[in-house]
This record gives structure tokens, sequence and C-alpha cells, in this order.
């Protein structure tokens, strides 16, 4: 088998998206963070990507690195996981940790401790959904899309709640929510009590997220609600929707099962530590 390492985001999509193309939902989260490298709408990062691939002689599994966080393998075959902790330890000093199909992502993680050291703990679970019959989800209020004067009111709700997926850079990713039209607000009473974001499709998949609600306003279905409305808006347009949920929570589980969202696949975070 052949593996190779990339930092050129335009040629591993050419390599790779034959592959992953064949089940765009599944590998909705590498085929996103790709495809925004590839065409300049990510934000610059202070640091390359790595990408990786393996090869027998066409594509059969995948994996990135992009700055500041750990690997993402998604849903890589455990066999070739070795492989992969073996490229990045060739090519990184120091990982914070992987993520992905829990068989893949412990022995790419206990490679990687064998090779550099230090220890592994296994921390939050997640599930990906796919969108199989929408069922909408109703609350008092309305949906609505996001307006220019909410871009501090987003920026911090993404802080608030999504402060490591986003990083740093909150107002520039509310910016860019709304050149996109991509977030949308829940609004009661001329206040808006919830948003429900998603990606601009890629291969035809939406994936939704970030979904949030403050603490004073939850627990009135306002979440959900604006979520089947997110999500009928992305059926409209004639692409497929899709979602990940933390398993720790039932209630975000159980309310996206009754707006018509069914399991795809698990999957697990490992942390290094020294």
């Amino acid at each position: 088998m052949d593996v190779r390492v990339t930092s050129d985001p335009q040629a591993f999509e050419q390599a790779v998206f034959p592959f992953l193309q064949q089940d765009p939902v599944l590998h909705t989260i590498i085929m996103s963070n790709v495809h925004e490298r590839a065409n300049g709408t990510a934000p610059a990062e202070p640091e390359p990507s790595y990408f990786v691939s393996v090869h027998d002689p066409d594509v059969i599994g995948v994996a990135m690195r992009t700055p500041g966080r750990g690997v993402y393998l998604g849903a890589l075959p455990e066999d070739l996981a070795e492989l992969i902790a073996d490229a990045y330890a060739d090519v990184l000093p120091e990982l914070p940790g992987v993520a992905g199909d829990r068989p893949a992502a412990r022995r790419f993680a206990e490679r990687w401790v064998e090779r550099r050291g230090g220890g592994l703990t296994e921390m939050r679970g997640t599930r990906l959904h796919k969108l199989i019959d929408l069922t909408p989800l109703e609350a008092e209020g309305s949906a609505r899309l996001m307006r220019a004067d909410e871009v501090e009111l987003v920026a911090a709700w993404g802080k608030d709640g999504f402060a490591e997926e986003l990083a740093t850079g909150h107002r520039e990713w509310a910016e860019r929510r709304i050149d996109d039209g991509t977030m949308w607000m829940w609004e009661v009473g001329g206040e808006a009590v919830s948003m429900a974001g998603y990606h601009l499709p890629i291969f035809g998949v939406c994936r939704v997220g970030p979904v949030y609600t403050p603490p004073g306003k939850r627990r009135h279905g306002y979440a959900g609600a604006l979520t089947s409305q997110v999500s009928a808006t992305i059926l409209a347009d004639g692409n497929q929707a899709c979602l990940y949920t933390d398993l720790a929570n039932p209630t975000s589980n159980k309310i996206y099962y009754q707006a018509g969202y069914r399991p795809v696949a698990d999957f697990v975070d490992v942390e290094f530590s020294a």
C-alpha cells in the first residue's frame, strides 16, 4: 500500500474526492474542511494542514489534520490506522489527539503513544445522523435568517457553546454566516432565542450546526423547531441533511430522532497527554 502526505488541499481534493463522494454524508467533515481550503473560503491559518491518503492502488482511506487540532480519521478502516499514525508521526512532533470511528481512533492513539510516549484518554463520543423523513417540530415563535445587526450576538453564542470547535475568530465566523446565508434564528416576541446554522452543500450534502440556545431560553423546544425548519430549507434546495450529536446528551438525540434524523455512525475523541 502507498501512503501519501500532502499540505496541498487542491491536490488532495482531486485525488480523494472520487472515493469520498461515494458516501458524502459519512465523509461530510473531511469533505467540507478540504473543500473550503481548496477553494480559498477557509480563514487564513498560521501553519499548513496535513492530509493523508492510502492507495491500493486506488484510494482506500483518508485522514486530515488542520492547524491547532487533532487528526480526524472519520470512518477510516481500523486496519489502516497504524499506517496513518506513522505518516503523521513522521511530519508532526506532537498532537493533542485523534477523532474518528472508535476502533480506528483507538488503534491510531495506541500507535502514536507507542512512538511518542505519553498517555491517552477517551473523551467525547459523537453520533452522525442523516435526515430520512422530516417531521416538522413546533414551538412558540418563528424562524428567520440571521440579520447583519446580530453578528455580535451570534459570535457570543458561538464562543459560549462551541469555543473548541470554532477556535478563535468568532466574529469573523459570524460574519461569514451572513455572507453565506446559512445561519437562522428562532424569534419569539421580537427576541432571538436560538440559532441554527449549516454548511454549504458538498456533493449535495449540508451538515447542520452549530445549534445553540442560551441557558435561560432552553426547554421550550426552540432548537428542535429551528433545526427542523433549517432542515426543510436544505431539502427544498435539493440537498441531503445530516448532523452530529453528543452521545452524552440524550435530550438532543431524542429531539433529532423526532424530527426524522437516523443514526449513521458513532465516533470518539481521544486526547493525548505527556
